[in-house]
């Protein structure tokens, strides 16, 4: 791991002066495991009390205050006589006035314990409504009575900043102004993601234990696929080591990374899936649904959606609006499509030709085939509607391709188009390895669109990608969803096209 004070390196002087902050990050980031070791660490100098312990235990009791309260002092005690020796732990609680439960017992133990206390209350976030209230207002409440009579210093540790909890019954994080029950904050300190620095630092100490290395190749493509990101750098590399195995002598290259991220993506791990839990959410889709789509987010609500769209890490802070990173892309994308591929019933190497390369007009004539069939109840399934057609077809496309190519997929925010690249492997006639490249353009036509049929752009923007690519061919796909559009029968087909540089296209009207 990267050393705590590496990662947070003001935490030990905003405890020095007796502060109460808080510390987030999105999900996987690291905050608990940085938090521990800081406080074993201020703990093991003798300087401090310091334990790290979880509000978990307290979600159950939203509006419940002695519960939640009574449940956070349980994790405490319980997690004191594993951590500290008997001398710094808590004395048995007393009772205590409604309300009063946490500030009396954190005031009892400060009052007989040798040292100033530190206190992290990780996953705060877990708390909601009068029972967050009612905690973040005790620990307001003792605050000055620090360090004699109170913990010395306070950390809050979740997901979001404590502005952004809702103090009022019902929960869920919105602004809460100048009335935070928590405004004797100093600071909010965000937990980044990994620098590609860290990330060689980390990996240097597998290669300082095992001897094998990674190639700067590899660290590379870590970095670009994951963005830095603590939990995917991570799991890329135990992917490697420990299912791929390479033998310790061979060095890890950019190939295993990217083998190791496609099974990370098909394996979809818990932390991923409970990433993915949240695309339901109504504030999560309206920034997501216009960035798949190629569209610019907007609307009354974009700055707080968008404020907590980043706090769960689904997208990076900064405009333009993008997602976090490749590998949470391509996993969205298929969670998303999931709904649609299961309707796909076809054999894959029903596409494959003689020669070992995906047959493209067979492959389009197929999808334009089952669009006409089941296009509009099948896309009618997908929860986010503004890229469900392209969404049908990148089903279509992950059915034929999953096991033997990939998909990579980039999205012009703002331009209204997805890119895809299809990568096909293949032997040659004599037998040496080839990869096949099929670049498409997906586009969608609405009724708000001012410039008509987007064809002609669509032909345009298709000549840049190929052009960076190298390819001298592709596939344009343009979805009519207007509302006079002809029927889905007789609209969809397809057509020779050019781009403006006179490479050959392959059209799919849909």
């Amino acid at each position: 791991m990267i050393p705590a004070e590496e990662r947070l390196p003001e935490l030990v002087t905003l405890v020095e002066r007796q502060a109460y902050f808080v510390v987030h990050a999105p999900r996987q980031t690291g905050k608990t495991t940085s938090l521990r070791a800081l406080a074993r660490r201020l703990t093991a100098e003798g300087r401090y009390a310091a334990l790290c312990f979880s509000c978990e235990m307290g979600r159950p009791f939203e509006d419940d205050v002695e519960a939640a309260a009574k449940a956070i002092w349980s994790a405490i005690e319980q997690l004191a006589s594993r951590e500290l020796p008997e001398d710094l732990r808590p004395p048995s609680p007393i009772p205590a006035a409604e309300g009063t439960f946490l500030y009396k017992q954190l005031s009892r133990w400060a009052e007989v314990c040798p040292r100033p206390l530190v206190l992290v209350f990780d996953e705060i976030d877990a708390l909601a409504g009068r029972s967050l209230y009612s905690v973040l207002s005790q620990l307001r409440v003792g605050f000055p009575e620090r360090p004699a009579a109170f913990p010395s210093s306070v950390i809050l540790s979740g997901m979001r900043d404590v502005r952004d909890y809702k103090a009022a019954s019902g929960g869920g994080p919105v602004r809460m102004g100048s009335s935070s029950p928590f405004n004797v904050k100093e600071k909010s300190v965000l937990l980044a993601n990994f620098t590609e620095t860290e990330v060689r630092e980390l990996y240097a100490q597998h290669t300082a234990e095992t001897g094998q290395a990674f190639t700067k190749e590899a660290i590379s493509t870590v970095m670009s696929l994951t963005q830095g990101q603590p939990w995917l750098t991570n799991a890329l590399a135990r992917e490697v080591v420990e299912e791929l195995g390479p033998l310790p002598s061979e060095a890890i290259t950019e190939a295993h990374i990217i083998q190791a991220k496609e099974r990370l993506i098909l394996s979809r791990a818990t932390h991923l899936d409970s990433l993915l839990a949240r695309l339901r959410e109504d504030a999560v889709r309206r920034v997501l649904e216009p960035v798949l789509a190629g569209e610019l987010p907007g609307g009354a609500t974009f700055d707080a959606d968008f404020e907590y769209v980043v706090d769960l890490g689904l997208v990076a802070p900064g405009l333009p609006v993008r997602i976090a990173n490749p590998i949470y892309r391509e996993i969205i994308v298929r969670v998303l499509a999931a709904q649609a591929e299961a309707a796909v019933a076809v054999e894959p190497r029903s596409y494959v030709g003689t020669d070992g390369r995906l047959d493209v007009p067979a492959l389009l004539e197929g999808f334009a085939q089952f669009w006409r069939e089941h296009g509009e109840i099948v896309a009618g399934r997908i929860d986010y509607p503004e890229v469900a057609p392209q969404l049908v077809l990148m089903a279509w496309l992950h059915r034929i391709v999953n096991g033997g190519g990939s998909i990579q997929r980039e999205v012009g925010v703002g331009r209204k188009r997805i890119d895809l690249l299809v990568q096909w492997p293949h032997a040659d006639a004599d037998g040496k390895r080839m990869v096949q490249r099929i670049a498409m353009e997906l586009k969608v036509w609405r009724d708000r669109d001012k410039k008509g049929d987007p064809l002609e752009r669509g032909l345009a923007q298709l000549d840049e990608y190929l052009d960076r690519l190298g390819l001298e061919e592709g596939v344009l796909a343009v979805f009519d969803c207007r509302a006079r559009a002809e029927a889905i029968e007789d609209r969809t087909r397809l057509e020779d096209g050019r781009t403006p540089s006179g490479r050959r296209v392959m059209v799919l009207r849909g």
